[in-house]
């Protein structure tokens, strides 16, 4: 009884942890966010890296979550 006490607490918590996906569209006024490829990296203020795995996805500075929120 305990393990499944355990087990529905945790389902709680990941369940209410934000995530965000990103998709492309076909028209701008379909998306939220645009994104654009760029030249030069300066000339982005966000930059998109594309992962094999899941668990390699994250923010690696914080103070652009911003941007996706």
């Amino acid at each position: 009884m305990k393990k499944l006490q355990i087990m529905l607490v945790l389902l709680n918590v990941f369940m209410a942890v934000p995530a965000q996906k990103v998709f492309s569209v076909e028209y701008a006024n379909q998306a939220d966010v645009k994104v654009f490829v760029v030249k030069y990296e300066n000339q982005a203020d966000l930059k998109i890296f594309f992962v094999e795995y899941e668990n390699q996805a994250g923010w690696r500075e914080k103070k652009k979550m911003h941007l996706m929120y």
